[in-house]
C-alpha cells in the first residue's frame, strides 16, 4: 500500500499502553489504537501523554493507525 491511500489526521495522545501501543484521540473525537512508526523508533523519538501527533490510518481499518510525527511545543527559555 502506498502513502497516497493513507488518511492523515492530527490527534492527542490519551493513554500509553505496553508494547508500544498508544491510544490517540483524533481531531474528529474518535479514539484509535496506534503504534509509533519505525523512523521515530530509529531516531529515539518518544511520545508522552498529551502530545499532539500526526497519525496515518489505512482506509481498510479505521480503528488502527501509525504515529508519524510528534509536534513539539515551544519551551520557555530560562535566563
Amino acid at each position: 500500500m502506498d502513502k497516497e491511500n493513507k488518511i492523515k489526521l492530527g490527534g492527542i495522545v490519551r493513554k500509553i499502553q505496553g508494547g508500544g501501543v498508544v491510544i490517540v484521540e483524533l481531531e474528529n473525537n474518535t479514539t484509535i489504537t496506534c503504534h509509533v512508526s519505525g523512523k521515530m523508533k530509529k531516531y529515539n523519538v518518544h511520545v508522552i501523554l498529551g502530545d499532539k501527533v500526526d497519525v496515518e490510518i489505512s482506509p481498510f481499518d479505521l480503528t488502527k493507525g501509525r504515529i508519524v510525527k510528534r509536534h513539539l511545543e515551544p519551551r520557555p527559555v530560562e535566563s
